[in-house]
């Protein structure tokens, strides 16, 4: 894994890149009848990893027994084939844009332990808070902000709200 601090290719147009995200969204509501998100696969695959160490314990959770009951798959739910066309979309993106190399983008104040940390800490408080808040980002601000669902847009203010307030405490990292 190299270190950079910078991209020698340059990003997608975020307007571009904005619109086709609002066709993705529509084409997923008009294909599968149901919106973009994301943590709920992640969730899925946890129960699944949770089901092969602990069956008994998963089996007779309320919320994850189903999940796991005789003739059910915990794989089988359209976001988990969703995130994996995500995946595999950002990873056409990445070769298309010359983008595609394993690197560790930080800045240049930020140590690799630093900034890893800080990547692990983050994604830690994004999932429980996806969990709690029922949906991740993608779920909450584009399907249930197109939805014009009022907790989207609650949400939506309050993760622009809090990245305005803890930018300045990570910017020292970045410059």
């Amino acid at each position: 894994m190299s270190d950079k601090t910078h991209n020698e290719a340059p990003f997608w147009n975020p307007y571009l890149a904005g619109i086709f995200l609002g066709l993705v969204l529509l084409g997923s509501f008009v294909v599968m009848g149901n919106g973009l998100g994301g943590s709920g696969a992640a969730n899925r695959v946890a129960i699944g990893a949770a089901h092969l160490v602990a069956p008994q314990a998963v089996e007779n959770s309320a919320y994850m027994g189903p999940m796991v009951a005789p003739g059910q798959h915990i794989l089988d739910d359209w976001l988990v084939w969703e995130v994996l066309g995500v995946f595999l979309g950002g990873a056409l993106a990445a070769y298309s844009a010359g983008r595609m190399k394993l690197v560790l983008l930080r800045g240049p104040r930020a140590t690799v332990l630093s900034r890893l940390a800080l990547a692990l800490i983050g994604g830690v408080i994004m999932g429980v808070a996806a969990r709690l808040g029922r949906g991740c980002t993608s779920g909450q601000a584009l399907t249930g902000g197109a939805a014009l669902a009022a907790g989207s847009w609650v949400f939506m203010f309050a993760v622009f709200g809090g990245g305005y307030l803890v930018a300045p405490l990570l910017r020292r990292y970045w410059k």
